[in-house]
């Protein structure tokens, strides 16, 4: 059950979202398995009129910046997760060159099992923690912090250097992503 105080409320909102997998387990570390949820976001863009302002997907989690041009954001969210869910498990499970298979699929039937709201496997923690952006201050600690997260984690020395996030176009370049930047949404100066 859901935190009441985690919950999209304004379903055209700005929110700053993160999801992980379930037992934080590195499964974003395989390139294959990280562009099924980079497919996933180009379809909620063009068909279901999601507006991804940032984001930055880790080996294990991911946090968005997100909005909804028209419709209901958690609906848009819901299928997200169902559908990177149920890719990404029918992908691990054809992966004969997957060596954490077993293990991997064991973690996520198990926590299935323990979740009366899946059938087989659960692949995704179920909260989202979504936290509405409301100032132009609060929004920026956020976009700060959801692109230094692979610089925190060592992976990079420049947040522009990580491939797999929106920083490289805060910074004049062009990522993987289609992102409208913030400033369309906010006034980004204090």
């Amino acid at each position: 059950m859901q935190h009441e105080g985690y919950k999209i409320r304004d379903q055209q909102g700005v929110y700053f979202i993160t999801f992980a997998t379930v037992q934080w387990v590195d499964v974003f570390s395989r390139n294959c398995y990280a562009e099924t949820v980079l497919e996933s976001l180009r379809f909620c863009i063009k068909e279901k009129k999601l507006s991804l302002h940032a984001w930055c997907l880790m080996s294990n989690h991911i946090h968005l910046i997100i909005s909804a041009q028209k419709g209901n954001l958690s609906d848009i969210l819901r299928d997200f997760k169902k559908f990177t869910s149920c890719s990404i498990i029918k992908q691990i499970e054809n992966n004969v060159e997957e060596s954490r298979k077993n293990w991997m699929l064991w973690i996520f039937k198990k926590a299935g099992e323990n979740n009366g709201r899946n059938k087989n496997y659960q692949f995704w923690q179920q909260d989202n923690r979504p936290i509405q952006l409301e100032t132009p201050k609060f929004t920026l600690s956020k976009l700060e912090y959801l692109h230094n997260n692979p610089v925190k984690a060592g992976l990079v020395e420049k947040a522009e250097d990580y491939l797999l996030s929106s920083a490289r176009d805060y910074n004049g370049g062009k990522g993987l992503l289609p992102v409208e930047h913030l400033s369309a949404a906010y006034t980004l100066r204090q």
